[in-house]
């Protein structure tokens, strides 16, 4: 059913949470395992973002990702794009051919007015693909 799945990591504790989810699905499917972190303009609001703003910081958190998938018995491939999370993880979906997104939410945009900034409600919207979200 799942032959490739995409897991967008950040810095979040969501993300964390979530990668115990990847593991299961991953194993349960034997399915191919994407790795996708974007490198995104620091935002002086959100000090998640912040940690997202640095390549050398969203390489050194995917190596630490692929490595914990690595213990688990998961063989991870990585990729480090720019721009804006919600569109480049649909835009790597359609071109890995993901079967499914796996995601944390921070649970932004859990209300009518704030609802357009949440990256997994733009990432649910856009995709082709079913998305999986870990509250």
């Amino acid at each position: 059913m799942f032959k490739t799945v995409l897991f967008p990591v950040d810095a979040s504790r969501e993300a964390i949470e979530a990668a115990n989810y990847v593991v299961h699905i991953v194993q349960q499917y034997d399915a191919r395992l994407v790795l996708l972190s974007v490198v995104e303009s620091a935002s002086q609001d959100d000090p998640e973002a912040a940690k997202m703003s640095s390549h050398s910081d969203v390489a050194k958190l995917l190596e630490n990702a692929k490595t914990a998938f690595t213990k688990e018995g998961i063989q991870a491939e990585t990729i480090e794009r720019e721009g804006k999370p919600p569109f480049v993880i649909c835009d790597v979906a359609d071109e890995i051919g993901a079967n499914l997104i796996i995601m944390g939410s921070r649970g932004i945009g859990l209300t009518p007015e704030t609802s357009h900034e949440s990256v997994t409600s733009k990432v649910i919207n856009l995709s082709l693909c079913p998305v999986l979200v870990i509250p």
